[in-house]
């Protein structure tokens, strides 16, 4: 997910805490997607199913769900822990170029279980397949190859 502005409004920020409460409460979650950063893996328009979990149930490619700044993300778990970093994690968007700033553990709120797209549910895939990771490679480029992507997949 991603927001036009870097600094969270009040309404966003409610969200924010509504959806993390929703999901540690219940355990359970769906969340629309609105933002870019995991093409092609991740649509806006997709919704998610995602459940509670912590950092110790997570492995490295797994789609997870932080809260950062006020700001809900769902990227991809790119490293746990090092001895330097101890209690943090990295993600990073597919159509990311850098990685994330650290995160501390617990600002993960769990794990994508299934996307739903066009009333299909897809389970996500830790690892992206050759032709998704060079669309990747190309809209972390572009942000006109990013509208082209989108696009081309509003229009099937």
């Amino acid at each position: 997910m991603k927001s036009s502005s870097s600094v969270p409004g009040e309404s966003q920020l409610l969200r924010c805490e509504l959806a993390t409460e929703v999901l540690r409460s219940s355990g359970k979650l769906k969340l629309q997607v609105t933002g870019w950063s995991m093409l092609p893996t991740i649509f806006p328009g997709d919704t998610l199913l995602i459940e509670r979990s912590s950092a110790a149930a997570t492995r490295e490619g797994d789609i997870v769900l932080v809260s950062r700044a006020g700001r809900l993300f769902v990227h991809r778990l790119m490293r746990k822990s090092s001895e330097t970093d101890r209690g943090s994690i990295r993600t990073r968007g597919d159509s990311m170029a850098a990685i994330d700033p650290p995160t501390s553990e617990d600002q993960l709120l769990g794990k994508v279980s299934a996307i739903e797209r066009n009333g299909k549910r897809i389970a996500p895939s830790r690892h992206l397949r050759p032709v998704q990771r060079a669309v990747a490679a190309i809209v972390r480029r572009s942000d006109f190859a990013g509208r082209i992507v989108v696009g081309i997949h509003n229009f099937r």
